[in-house]
């Protein structure tokens, strides 16, 4: 038995925050149904690359797992039969701009009024309170606005954002934890409750570091591309054949990474004798080790260093990621069938954790728009000829 199992979640979100929170409790065994416009359904559906009929990557991997119901919620119709789909004991996630959910009868208040024991989890761009509640966001913006941006990146160059949607993932994984939390107390209260989460109190809490430092010292971190400005070495050296990142958290490895590139002759260096010395020397640090690995293969510095127990990886690619053998021995990714796909199987990710040695996958494909209308309004009580009157009014879309 997966650990929600029998759980139902309504799904209204869109994009990447709020998919990929219920993506992570259809792998838990929750039976997620995805509300959906009519038509052209979620936006990353249409996202490029285009691998079928309204799915592309982005939507294909997020929404493994989900049913497709197709309801118009501009229209009071539509309204009223979410609200009539509704239980007791349902999950509702939705990721509408503060005030929108409210503006179609769905708000919390809405909703509780007639199933007091939904968890309802309300996903934004900037929070639901202050200034800037109601505007839309996006996880570059955050990015920005959050001051990831300002210590991504090398320093002489422009801020960077971050290459993977860390602040939707972050924020679709917060949501996730809030609403197993939420359902935990329900169970012991038979209460619901109200769960808010934002994109920035996500990028915030990924500054936590930084803003820290920054509270003790006064200064701005700058860029320093793969490095931090608490360690050294802690960066991504070159090799002869590409590169490495070494990572020394005490004078203790920083000896045995010297005797692994034989450069054992500079413990004896002031300048190197101390984390705080090698910090004050950063780039005097750098380029005499880079000097040494520069004259290594990759593969000779991870044995050299490994043997010794420093840490290092290689800075690997996406084909050398999933081709891994460490990779594939945690068996995180499954290869899924996209019907109609002319890109072939997808490599989809599974949710990073594990019960009892077991990773539970959502593993099925992603619905079309409106796959699974008929079955889950016939499931509610509705008779055909509702449904049908429901579809020639355009309130619901049949595939």
């Amino acid at each position: 038995m997966k650990p929600l199992q029998g759980q139902r979640v309504i799904d209204l979100t869109q994009n990447v925050a709020g998919p990929y929170c219920t993506q992570v409790l259809a792998d838990l065994g929750a039976e997620v149904i995805k509300i959906e416009r009519p038509g052209t359904g979620d936006d990353t559906r249409h996202w490029a690359p285009n691998i079928g009929a309204a799915m592309s990557p982005t939507y294909a991997t997020f929404n493994r797992g989900k049913s497709s119901i197709a309801i118009d919620l501009d229209r009071a119709q539509g309204q009223l039969l979410l609200r009539n789909l509704l239980r007791d004991n349902d999950v509702v996630v939705h990721s509408l701009k503060p005030g929108s959910a409210e503006q179609r009868g769905l708000g919390y208040d809405d909703v509780t009024r007639m199933c007091s024991g939904v968890v309802y989890c309300a996903i934004s761009a900037y929070g639901n309170v202050g200034p800037l509640s109601a505007l839309p966001g996006y996880d570059p913006l955050i990015q920005a606005y959050a001051g990831i941006m300002s210590v991504n990146g090398h320093e002489g160059l422009p801020p960077a954002r971050v290459g993977v949607s860390m602040v939707d993932i972050g924020t679709g994984l917060w949501s996730a934890l809030a609403i197993v939390a939420a359902i935990a107390q329900r169970n012991q209260t038979g209460q619901g409750c109200r769960v808010d989460t934002s994109l920035l109190e996500t990028g915030i809490a990924w500054m936590t570091n930084p803003i820290a430092n920054y509270s003790a010292s006064g200064k701005l971190p700058r860029r320093m591309g793969s490095a931090t400005s608490m360690l050294m070495p802690y960066e991504v050296f070159d090799c002869a054949d590409g590169q490495v990142f070494i990572g020394c958290g005490n004078d203790r490895l920083f000896n045995k990474l010297l005797a692994g590139i034989e450069l054992g002759e500079l413990a004896n260096d002031e300048r190197y004798a101390t984390n705080a010395r090698r910090v004050e020397n950063r780039e005097l640090v750098h380029d005499r080790i880079e000097a040494r690995t520069r004259e290594l293969q990759v593969a000779d510095v991870m044995q050299r260093l490994q043997s010794r127990g420093v840490p290092v990886s290689p800075v690997h690619n996406l084909s050398q990621v999933t081709g891994d053998a460490q990779v594939q021995a945690l068996d995180i990714s499954r290869d899924i069938d996209v019907p109609g796909s002319h890109a072939g199987a997808l490599c989809a990710i599974g949710s990073p954790m594990r019960f009892d040695g077991k990773r539970e996958f959502a593993s099925h494909v992603s619905a079309r728009v409106g796959e699974d209308t008929r079955a889950i309004l016939q499931a509610s009580g509705l008779s055909e000829e509702q449904i049908a009157q429901l579809a020639t009014d355009h309130v619901i879309q049949i595939d």
